[in-house]
């Protein structure tokens, strides 16, 4: 390939050169073209409907594109299946994890390639190979626990993991960062860049656009399908590359209503025990308030909110709605009681991705729109159409099946069925996973108007700017307990991870980590 000064350039590794693909009704990709370069990082962005997903899904040989050729070194590439693709060296660890939950983290690495002996696997060979990958991607897990026995954030990096057992050339990232702490990425980055420096060159997609000024060489936005540009990432700003994202300029910030009054106390936790936690823990949610959690991966936040929910068995303790007692068994329960919660995992755990937004919207309460037994699919309807007005979700109507909408929509699809509900106590884990930023704001906003209206809001979150810029309290918990509490006028990242990391680690070295991290604090 020569250049126009007539320099030779490289042969790129990969090339995407003019690929479209079209769905019933949809065209996902139309003409896009980008090149990654070996031991190069090209970070991939774009809105929740750009075509990100599908363009992966070609390069892996999951879709065959309609028109567009495919090159790798140069030589024509088209994966008829997945197989094809990893033989040719396309390794993707996908946003919607690939594990298989009832075998352990070692089975899972080297599922594709079980060590065997005589005839049988070889578990000496299947724990090392575990022990290496788990070391370096830094995982402090035994290799032999069940993978359904781990969280979300946890799942992705043994499927990173297993990415490196692999001989890839092409590393395909698809929001690898979606459920990371600044601990977990800082090592995450320095994995990618040990692989970069070997010649692997890996496509990088987020929604987090600072990670891609700090991992980033060059940076390719898709729009509606289409490409709208690539640049180098140091000659271009995170403002910039929003405006190409959305076509318009976004205002950046979080959307904090200091003029929210907060009410009543909803929701008291006292002496709550439950699997894995170190001490009892209480807490408290007032009527317009917004209180976040923070900790660790593996600090115990999100078993905390489950076994408020009655998703996990509280062992001890007690809850009060509204100053009321109230006896969590099941979910079930929590729902009859008023108390909602939003999974990290919102695909596998809060909704049904084959069935319409009517559906999905109203499954919570049928008994509000059945007569006699009987479902009213009209009344279903109306219902749902209320909902999806109230919330600006985007579908072309209410019998739209959940699986084709955008990330955000989805998540308003979720906080719907809560509202029709009537839930006065949401919690929201990892409410912005996966969503592009213009949909973050839209979901920040959302959760604003329901304080606004009266409701308790409790926000999970691995994304601390999140919690900083949008809460009223902040809890945090670290390994297993609830370690401090942190009001808005103390809010900074520092003082977030002082507290996160008060169970892990010495008091030197969490200094310097909150030094690392940065201490400004926010008004």
């Amino acid at each position: 390939m020569t250049t126009s000064s007539g320099v030779d350039a490289p042969v790129p590794l990969l090339e995407v050169r003019d690929v479209t693909k079209e769905f019933p009704g949809v065209r996902a990709l139309d003409g896009v073209s980008l090149t990654l370069l070996a031991g190069e990082v090209h970070a991939l962005v774009g809105e929740n409907g750009a075509g990100k997903s599908t363009l992966v899904k070609v390069l892996s040989g999951v879709e065959r594109p309609d028109a567009g050729e495919l090159f790798i070194d140069g030589r024509p590439f088209r994966p008829l299946d997945p197989q094809e693709a990893l033989r040719a060296g396309v390794r993707v660890v996908y946003q919607e994890l690939n594990l298989l939950t009832f075998l352990t983290i070692e089975e899972n690495l080297s599922f594709e390639d079980l060590p065997a002996r005589r005839g049988l696997v070889d578990r000496t060979e299947l724990r090392r190979r575990a022990v290496r990958l788990l070391e370096e991607v830094g995982l402090d897990t035994p290799p032999d626990t069940p993978v359904e026995e781990l969280g979300i954030a946890q799942r992705q990096m043994v499927e990173i993991a297993r990415a490196l057992l692999t001989d890839a050339r092409i590393l395909v990232l698809d929001e690898p960062t979606a459920t990371l702490t600044p601990r977990e990425v800082d090592r995450l980055f320095g994995i990618i860049r040990r692989l970069t420096g070997r010649g692997i060159g890996v496509l990088f997609i987020s929604h987090h656009l600072d990670e891609m000024k700090a991992i980033g060489d060059r940076v390719t936005v898709l729009r509606n399908g289409r490409w709208a540009a690539t640049r180098s990432v140091a000659d271009v700003s995170v403002a910039q590359v929003i405006e190409l994202m959305v076509g318009r300029a976004v205002t950046e910030g979080y959307p904090f209503r200091v003029a929210v009054t907060q009410g009543e106390e909803l929701l008291a936790v006292d002496g709550l025990t439950y699997r894995g936690n170190h001490e009892p823990i209480s807490l408290r949610l007032h009527a317009g308030e917004i209180l976040g959690i923070a900790g660790l991966v593996g600090s115990g936040r999100t078993e905390a909110m489950r076994a408020i929910f009655g998703a996990d068995r509280a062992t001890g303790g007690t809850v009060r709605v509204d100053g009321r007692l109230v006896e969590i068994h099941s979910p079930r329960d929590a729902v009859a009681a008023g108390i909602s919660l939003l999974t990290e995992d919102r695909k596998s755990q809060g909704l049904m991705l084959d069935m319409s937004c009517a559906q999905n919207t109203t499954i919570t309460k049928l008994a509000a729109i059945s007569r006699h037994g009987l479902l009213q699919a009209r009344r279903e309807t109306i219902v749902a159409r209320e909902l999806i007005d109230a919330l600006s979700i985007r579908t072309p109507s209410p019998d739209q099946m959940v699986r084709f909408l955008s990330g955000g929509n989805q998540q308003k699809v979720v906080i719907a069925k809560w509202l029709f509900a009537d839930s006065r106590v949401l919690i929201f884990d990892e409410p912005t996973r996966g969503i592009d930023v213009g949909a973050r704001f839209e979901i920040y906003n959302l959760i604003w108007d329901l304080a606004e209206r009266g409701r308790g809001i409790i926000v999970v979150s691995s994304d601390l700017p999140e919690l900083l810029g949008i809460c009223h309290r902040i809890c945090v918990f670290s390994k297993g307990a609830l370690v401090g509490e942190l009001p808005r006028e103390r809010f900074s990242e520092r003082a977030v991870l002082e507290l996160a990391y008060q169970n892990y680690l010495d008091a030197a070295s969490i200094a310097a980590r909150a030094r690392h991290m940065g201490s400004e604090s926010v008004s």
